[in-house]
C-alpha cells in the first residue's frame, strides 16, 4: 500500500547551475532571491549544495549562505544539500551546523553526502575511491557529536580525541539526511543511522527503477542496528519546467538549455552524450540521458502533478517532492514555472482544497432556498421599517 501525507512538502534543491560568464555576485543573489520567492509561495524547502570545482556550482560553503538566506525569509525551512562529508573535519563541520541551527531558530536539515564532484577531491588529494567510505567514518563521528556524545575515534584521514560540541544544536534531535543516487550507499548509511533519505537521482531511469529497492534497503539496515526510518523523512529529486501550456514550456527552455547541456558535457566527458542542437538537447534532458542528474519534465502542472503520481506508485510513498532547480528558462519563467507549481500542483497533493467543490455545489444546490429566504429577510425589514414609519406618523396626527 502507498503511503500518501495528508499534506505533502515541496521545496527546491540548488546545486546550483549558473552560465560560468555571469557575475557570480549576482548569480548567488538570484538563488537568494528565488528562495525568498519560494517562501512566499509557501514552499516548505530549500537545499543548497557544496562544490568547489567546475564554475557552474558556484557555492562552496551552504552553511555561509543559509545563515544569509535565513535572514531574509519566514518560514521556509533551509537545508544542506549536501555538505560533502569527506572534505571536513568532523568534529569543525558539528560545530559549525550546531551554531547554525541555533542562528536560524531550527530552520537547518543537515543534508550530507560524500562528495559529488571528481574534480574537488582531486584538488584535495583524496582518491575518489574512499570518498564514501570517508563520509561513512565522518557520519559515524556526527551523529555521535550531534546527540551531545564525548567520541574518541581514529582514522586515516581524522583523529578525535575526547571530542565533543561546545554547544549542542538548537533542535533536539537535529533534522538530518543522507543523499541517495544510484547505488545502494546512501541507502544503506541512511538506514544504518536511523536518518532521512533524499534521492537525488529519483527521475533517472536507473534511479526511479531501484526507488522502492532502496527504501526497502534503509529499512533493513535500520533494523539490523536497532533504528528505525519512516517515510516522512524521504526526499525524493527531480527536475522540471512547466508553463501555462506544453509549447510555452518548451519555447522557455530556448533561453539556457543548451548551455546547461554543454555544461553537463565538459562535466562528464565522454559518459553524457553531446547535443548539437536545441531539439537533441530537449530530447536529452526528457529521456534521462543525463543519467543520474535525471529526466526534466517539460509540460504543464498535470504533467507534473502525474509524474509525482508516478513517482508516488514506484517508490511506495514519500513526504517530501524537491525540485533540482537550474536556469535553463530565464529568471521571469523560472519564477512563473514554480508559481504555477505552488497553486496547481501543490493543493493536489495537499489537499487543501479538498472541501472546497463540495461547499461550492452545497451553495449552489441551495441557492434558491437560501434566497428565498434572504429577500423574505429584506422584505420583513422593510415592513418593520414601513409599519414603524407609519405608526409614528399616526402618532404624531394625534397629538397634533
Amino acid at each position: 500500500m502507498t503511503y500518501k501525507p495528508k499534506r505533502m512538502k515541496f521545496g527546491a534543491f540548488f546545486a546550483p547551475f549558473h552560465k560560468d560568464i555571469v557575475n557570480p555576485t549576482l548569480a548567488i543573489e538570484r538563488d537568494m532571491e528565488l528562495i525568498q520567492w519560494l517562501d512566499k509561495l509557501a514552499y516548505d524547502e530549500a537545499w543548497i549544495g557544496e562544490h568547489h570545482s567546475g564554475a557552474y556550482e558556484c557555492i562552496a560553503s551552504p552553511e555561509v549562505f543559509i545563515a544569509t538566506v535565513a535572514e531574509r525569509t519566514r518560514n521556509i525551512r533551509l537545508a544542506t544539500g549536501v555538505s560533502s562529508l569527506s572534505y571536513h573535519h568532523p568534529l569543525v563541520l558539528a560545530d559549525r551546523i550546531c551554531q547554525l541551527d541555533h542562528q536560524v531558530r531550527g530552520r537547518l536539515t543537515f543534508g550530507v553526502g560524500p562528495g559529488q564532484l571528481v574534480a574537488d577531491a582531486y584538488m584535495m588529494g583524496i582518491n575518489p575511491k574512499d570518498l564514501r567510505r570517508r563520509m561513512n567514518e565522518s557520519l559515524t563521528a556526527l551523529v555521535k557529536l550531534l546527540n551531545g556524545e564525548t567520541v574518541t575515534m581514529q582514522t586515516d584521514w581524522f583523529t578525535l580525541n575526547e571530542a565533543r560540541c561546545q554547544i549542542l544544536p538548537y533542535q533536539a534531535p537535529l533534522d538530518m539526511a543522507v543523499a541517495s543516487a544510484i547505488s545502494p550507499t546512501g541507502a544503506r548509511t541512511a538506514g544504518e543511522h536511523g536518518l532521512g533519505m533524499i534521492s537525488v537521482a529519483a527521475s533517472s531511469p536507473e534511479g526511479f527503477k531501484q526507488l522502492a529497492n532502496h527504501w526497502d534497503i534503509c529499512e533493513e539496515k535500520a533494523a539490523e542496528h536497532g533504528k528505525q526510518v519512516d517515510r516522512r523523512n524521504w526526499r525524493i529529486v527531480t527536475p522540471f519546467h512547466i508553463a501555462e501550456t506544453e509549447e510555452q514550456a518548451y519555447k522557455d527552455l530556448e533561453y539556457g538549455l543548451m548551455d546547461m547541456m554543454r555544461y553537463f558535457k565538459k562535466f562528464g566527458g565522454s559518459a553524457f552524450p553531446e547535443a548539437k542542437s536545441f531539439e537533441e538537447a530537449i530530447e536529452i534532458w526528457t529521456t534521462g540521458g543525463l543519467g543520474a542528474f535525471g529526466v526534466g519534465v517539460v509540460g504543464t502542472p498535470e504533467t507534473l502533478v502525474n509524474h509525482i503520481k508516478k513517482l508516488q506508485d514506484q517508490s511506495g510513498g514519500f513526504e517530501t517532492f524537491l525540485a533540482l532547480a537550474h536556469n535553463a528558462a530565464d529568471f521571469d519563467a523560472t519564477k512563473k514555472s514554480y508559481e504555477l507549481f505552488a497553486r496547481e500542483v501543490m493543493p493536489h497533493f495537499q489537499h487543501s482544497n479538498d472541501n472546497r467543490p463540495a461547499s461550492l455545489n452545497w451553495a449552489a444546490e441551495n441557492a434558491d432556498r437560501f434566497m428565498e429566504e434572504y429577500v423574505g429577510g429584506i422584505n420583513t425589514a422593510i415592513a418593520q421599517h414601513e409599519q414603524e414609519m407609519a405608526d409614528k406618523q399616526k402618532k404624531a396626527a394625534s397629538n397634533s
